[in-house]
């Protein structure tokens, strides 16, 4: 996973408060100017149209404005209601405007509580495990028995942990990204080479092999980095639940104006789930162990923690596209990834 730096994360955070802030004054600012404009025009019209001629001749000026008359008690409730209208028009506006620009604020703060339930949530039992096997190693140390299978089982805790707070950071940053950059075009055949080569090692400790078969060309409206996440998280997914000597199948193409990715596997399919319901977090499958798999985990695969699929829905819908389960059977499962193509694409096809 790439690490963003911490200081630039809080000067991006920076900027946005800086322009929702920006954007506040903007809107109250104009908002005022017009209200104020519209109240005079209303108040010099009455004015106007209230007026009437002074009582009497007034020798050597007929028909001048400025000696026209208006009764106060007419114009002034009228100029005091057009004032309360405008307070409470202003005060509507400021209200819906700053409502508007905290939203970013209140999804942070979602996110971050989010984050906190999740570790507490997910960490819990990984810690329980590593604090006991600590202890057994203490306790034989201390009799001069053999550690070295509990340091190892340690080694393995601690990859648990690792696997763990990865998911939960790469999930707490998309969640914390609202909408996706639309004018990013993701080579898709990249991309998917890229989440390939990245799940290699884990598939071949698996036994599963990865067969990528995207045509050069094809785009997609998509950060490319966001996009590869995407796809390992997928290829993580199909290559835990293959039996050793399957094939993960990768494949692309376009219609119409989307893309459309399918990540394949011959695992044992999705049971006592709702298909749909794999993207929610922390959601497991009753899937059954592949055939060849060590029961004990210590064939190389790593356990799911439920956020993976729940991370490729976050970026697909941030870039306007979805995630399904387009087929599972006990035969296997596939997973459609759709995505748009870039508007510049898109254009010179229409």
């Amino acid at each position: 996973m790439t690490r963003r730096d911490p200081a630039a994360s809080a000067r991006s955070d920076l900027r946005r408060v800086q322009r929702a802030s920006l954007r506040v004054a903007l809107w109250v600012g104009l908002s005022s100017t017009a209200i104020l404009g519209v109240i005079t025009a209303v108040t010099v019209t009455a004015i106007v149209v209230g007026s009437r001629p002074p009582p009497g001749p007034r020798p050597g000026r007929p028909g001048r404005w400025d000696d026209r008359v208006v009764g106060v008690a007419d114009i002034v409730p009228f100029v005091l209601l057009s004032a309360l209208v405008g307070v409470i028009a202003l005060s509507l506006i400021a209200w819906y405007v700053s409502r508007r620009m905290t939203l970013p604020l209140a999804e942070s703060l979602r996110v971050q509580r989010a984050f906190v339930a999740d570790a507490s949530h997910e960490l819990r039992t990984p810690l329980t495990t590593l604090t006991t096997r600590i202890q057994l190693a203490q306790h034989r140390a201390e009799r001069g028995g053999d550690v070295q299978s509990v340091l190892a089982d340690l080694r393995r805790d601690a990859a648990v942990l690792e696997g763990v707070l990865t998911d939960l950071l790469q999930a707490a940053e998309e969640a914390g990204r609202r909408d996706g950059d639309v004018r990013a075009v993701a080579d898709v055949a990249a991309v998917t080479a890229a989440a390939g080569e990245t799940l290699r090692p884990d598939a071949d400790a698996a036994g599963v092999r990865i067969r990528v078969e995207v045509p050069a060309g094809l785009s997609a409206a998509a950060e490319p980095a966001a996009l590869t996440r995407a796809c390992v998280a997928l290829l993580d997914n199909a290559v835990r639940h293959s039996p050793r000597g399957e094939e993960v199948r990768v494949s692309a193409r376009r219609v119409g104006r989307r893309v459309e990715v399918r990540v394949a596997d011959h695992g044992s399919g999705i049971q006592g789930l709702d298909p749909e319901r794999v993207f929610d977090r922390f959601a497991r499958a009753a899937t059954a162990p592949p055939a060849a798999a060590d029961p004990g985990g210590t064939d190389g695969r790593r356990r799911g923690f439920g956020l993976g699929l729940a991370l490729v829905r976050d970026i697909a819908v941030r870039f306007h596209g979805s995630i399904s389960v387009e087929h599972t059977s006990p035969a296997g499962t596939t997973f459609l990834l759709v995505l748009p193509v870039p508007s510049r694409v898109a254009g010179r096809a229409g």
